[in-house]
């Protein structure tokens, strides 16, 4: 599937970013130079409007609010648009 809309690729940047904070929080890795915490923690407060600390809670409070508006946006794209 080929990611046509600004919408797709909205959600793909996201997906992604949900990944590579879920490894950082899991192993401490970061995916690559440019998702630090400090970067994918402003991706998602971006989207939910809400400021996360830079500690456990923070990150689960962030993986928590990026999941629901994930679920929440990929209701809303038609079959043909899924990213994946």
């Amino acid at each position: 599937m080929e990611l046509t809309t600004a919408h797709s690729i909205e959600l793909y940047r996201m997906t992604v970013i949900r990944t590579a904070l879920k490894l950082y929080m899991n192993t401490g890795m970061k995916a690559n130079s440019m998702y630090t915490p400090s970067n994918m923690l402003q991706a998602i407060s971006n989207k939910s409007g809400k400021k996360y600390k830079k500690s456990k809670q923070g990150y689960a409070e962030a993986l928590e609010d990026i999941n629901a508006w994930l679920m929440m946006h990929h209701k809303q794209l038609n079959n043909e648009e899924l990213p994946l």
